[in-house]
């Protein structure tokens, strides 16, 4: 999970502009560092495909991690490896 930066408040005293502003520089790199890892982690995770069709022949190329929800069967079906052949497993 990232940690977002707090802005430093100022009440006690008017400081020297400079240094207000190197504070904000800092913080808006801190808070775009943390963005940005947010990101790279969330295009990095793996998604799940789930199909809804009505028999699961009719879909054409399933890749491993697929689920697909029958509606004939009432089913959810998973495409699962099972050491060197895949094959659609019943989930439930």
């Amino acid at each position: 999970m990232a940690r977002y930066p707090s802005l430093p408040l100022y009440l006690d005293k008017v400081q020297n502009l400079t240094t207000v502003y190197k504070q904000i520089q800092r913080w808006g790199a801190i808070l775009t560092n943390e963005l940005d890892s947010r990101d790279l982690n969330a295009q990095n995770t793996p998604s799940t495909h789930i199909l809804t069709v009505v028999t699961i022949t009719s879909i054409g190329r399933p890749k491993k991690g697929d689920i697909s929800y029958s509606a004939s069967s009432g089913k959810f079906r998973g495409y699962v490896s099972l050491g060197s052949e895949t094959s659609w497993q019943d989930l439930n």
